[in-house]
């Protein structure tokens, strides 16, 4: 298995309209081919090539005082020079 690095890490508590509207402007550079995250000082900025692998997880795990914690996970990853398509099929949003 080879070597992660952590490029950048950011995690904070945002009401569910503030999360939307992140992941719609999110999107929007995702389709322009170009991310830039900026919290602080620090700066990435990420070329997307035109084909991605998205990755949607759900898990439930037990915080035990705080009780069950939900997530929906929702990764995109790529490969440098992959231009594959090599899904199983489309996800859709019901």
């Amino acid at each position: 298995m080879g070597k992660e690095v952590r490029l950048f890490k950011s995690e904070e508590r945002r009401t569910r309209t503030e999360v939307a509207s992140f992941l719609r402007e999110l999107a929007d550079k995702v389709d322009g081919g170009k991310v830039t995250l900026m919290q602080g000082e620090e700066e990435l900025t990420l070329e997307m090539p035109q084909n991605l692998i998205l990755d949607i997880q759900v898990e439930d795990e037990d915080k035990k005082r705080k009780g069950i914690q939900h997530s929906l996970e929702v990764e995109i990853k790529w490969f440098d020079g992959d231009d594959e398509d090599g899904s199983s099929g489309p996800l859709k949003l019901g």
